[in-house]
């Protein structure tokens, strides 16, 4: 079960980073999930 679930990350791991081809893209793509996050909590409130 422990190894289904580390290549199951491992996969979705590998396709988040395949997404976007530089680290910079991997940072704005992370910020823009940050955003949509906080947005989210402020409509929650």
């Amino acid at each position: 079960m422990k190894r289904i679930a580390f290549a199951l990350i491992a996969c979705v791991s590998l396709l988040v980073t395949a997404g976007c081809n530089t680290m910079e893209g991997l940072g704005k793509d992370i910020q823009k999930t940050g955003e949509k996050l906080e947005d989210a909590a402020a409509r929650k409130k």
